[in-house]
């Protein structure tokens, strides 16, 4: 049934069994777009972008209630939200979809954590993958945006990363790997890119509101050793990306979703303390962000230097390219 293909404004905000027919047809720009992830730090951002722009927007959940509580419908008319038993039905009138979906890294990893941090993404990414490919090819999505980390790569203080370059060895490099994997297997004629996101820094989510408050206590020092890289993207560039992932036929393959100019994370502490009027002195000790994070302090603690090759070649712009404008935008 080609649902949400056909339309952009006729829908009811979540989908029941019995749908209601749309009657007004798209114009030639405008997409539908199947989102999951779309309650999280990007993707609620990337949500409102599309909204904004007039494009029709499935979001898919497993929480209709905290869904609607994110999308009300009078801020957010015709958005649909749909829970998993209803993702085919989305999936199959989508131009595109963009995968989002993964439980958050930043935290304390228990065995039981990281077997979740990796399901969580394996399970979704599997799961739109097999719906996308059991499509007819009359109503299957043209383009797969599908998120992954920079964690790929793993760690080092000396070498520079770009998408040609192999993974690591680590435990998110194996993630990573198995995520990439989950979304390769997609049907050869949808185009496919697979975003490795750094880390993302914006005003109301992500990695720097779980930073802010332990550097405050800290007197506004390096975290850790100061000299470990930091491969960061302000949260508008990394929604700009993949909205061009979505309507650019040359974005395809691996693009490392990072600005051109990763920091080591003692530089980032300076601009961050300059931003906050903090003084920059006292570092973080690694036994105050482990207490925080546990393990989930390695993403902090131990680094790499990424760059986006791909996201350059391609001529994509970078609205934040330096830390301190970023920092500036993020916290005045």
């Amino acid at each position: 049934m080609e649902l949400c293909r056909a339309t952009s404004f006729s829908w009811t905000s979540s989908i029941s069994p019995s749908f209601r027919i749309p009657t007004q047809p798209l114009s030639e720009n405008q997409m539908t777009v199947s989102v999951t992830g779309a309650t999280g730090f990007i993707g609620k951002r990337l949500v409102q972008r599309l909204h904004a722009d007039n494009h029709s927007i499935c979001v898919l959940t497993r929480s209709r209630s905290k869904a609607q509580s994110i999308f009300p419908d009078k801020d957010f008319p015709g958005i649909v939200i749909a829970e998993e038993p209803e993702w085919k039905n989305c999936i199959q009138g989508s131009t595109a979809v963009v995968n989002l979906a993964g439980m958050p890294i930043s935290t304390r990893w228990s065995p039981e954590i990281k077997k979740e941090i990796k399901q969580s993404r394996i399970k979704v990414t599997s799961k739109v993958v097999e719906l996308i490919n059991a499509s007819e090819d009359k109503v299957r999505p043209t383009v797969l945006v599908s998120a992954t980390a920079v964690g790929y790569y793993g760690t080092s203080e000396t070498q520079v990363f770009d998408e040609r370059s192999p993974s690591g060895n680590d435990y998110l490099a194996e993630v990573c790997r198995e995520w990439e994997s989950s979304a390769l297997r997609v049907n050869k004629d949808v185009r496919l890119a697979l975003i490795r996101i750094g880390v993302v820094l914006g005003k109301d989510g992500g990695a720097l509101a779980k930073m802010i408050p332990i550097f405050m206590v800290f007197a506004g020092g390096p975290l850790g050793s100061g000299k470990q890289w930091f491969s960061w993207i302000h949260v508008d560039d990394i929604v700009s990306l993949i909205y061009q992932a979505l309507s650019n036929p040359s974005y395809k393959g691996v693009i490392n979703g990072t600005a051109p100019n990763p920091v080591r994370l003692g530089e980032m502490c300076e601009h961050l303390g300059s931003v906050l009027g903090r003084p920059s002195w006292l570092p973080v000790p690694d036994l105050a962000l482990k207490a925080v994070l546990g393990e989930g302090a390695t993403v902090v603690l131990e680094g790499q230097r990424v760059l986006p090759a791909r996201a350059k070649e391609l001529g994509f712009p970078f609205k934040y390219p330096y830390i301190k404008e970023a920092l500036k935008a993020i916290l005045s």
